[in-house]
């Protein structure tokens, strides 16, 4: 199984999660929404097989916490994986729309030319999202938890990025939607751990398995069939690494 958005840190007890992570050989990237978190959690997971942290610099908090920026930059060479990070349109992020974009400029400047995996908020910003990255020629993106436009989804995954989909998607008729029109090809799992709930408990990276349940239901295809799928498309996401 493979959760490619976890925010491990933000757990009652992020050792239990890496823990279970390790032992049922759960692919984990744990995602952070600041660079001093990144900070603090990287110690706990460099050693780990299964478990790795990723950078993140998320667009809700972009103003409050800019001079943190300077840290995303210092710590960017620690680590093969950036998130989250992105844009937010919505009406949580609308007031702060000008700074979210000066600073996620700046950040695929720092990614231009490095071989890094980025995980992607794109809340109603989902067209400015792929503009930029693909003016910074970035190539290698996970759409985390997309929202956006139907009629957007073949562009994104026809330019090479990915979608990560999770247990709270295929509970709602538009995220159903929005998954049937994902391309197999372009397709990873995630459980944005502990943001969703399932049967009144937060969800962990083990939950991936509902998503693969669906899947299967919706596809008719084996759920070994389709976990080799969705391995596979990680290895062409991670041979970027090399």
């Amino acid at each position: 199984m493979i959760d490619t958005h976890c925010h491990i840190d933000l757990y009652e007890n992020p050792f239990e999660i890496i823990h279970e992570c390790e032992q049922k050989s759960i692919i984990t990237i744990g995602v952070t929404n600041l660079p001093s978190h990144f900070a603090m959690g990287y110690p706990h997971v460099i050693n780990c097989k299964k478990v790795r942290l990723a950078l993140g610099f998320h667009p809700l908090y972009a103003e409050q916490f800019k001079k943190e920026f300077y840290l995303f930059v210092k710590y960017l060479s620690m680590t093969s994986y950036v998130g989250e990070i992105g844009l937010d349109f919505s009406s949580e992020g609308k007031e702060t729309k000008e700074i979210q974009l000066f600073y996620f400029k700046k950040i695929l400047e720092e990614l231009k030319g490095k071989n890094k995996i980025l995980s992607i908020h794109s809340r109603k910003a989902e067209k400015e999202v792929l503009k930029l990255l693909l003016d910074n020629d970035i190539k290698n993106a996970i759409f985390h938890w997309y929202t956006g436009p139907i009629n957007l989804i073949s562009e994104i995954a026809n330019n090479g990025y990915f979608f990560s989909i999770n247990p709270a998607m295929i509970k709602t008729k538009s995220g159903q939607e929005i998954i049937s029109k994902i391309p197999l090809t372009n397709l990873l799992t995630e459980s944005d751990g502990p943001f969703i709930q399932h049967e009144n408990k937060n969800v962990k990276p083990k939950d991936v398995r509902l998503i693969i349940n669906y899947l299967s239901g919706i596809t008719g295809k084996q759920n070994n069939e389709l976990e080799n799928q969705i391995l596979k498309n990680f290895k062409t996401v991670i041979k970027h690494l090399k």
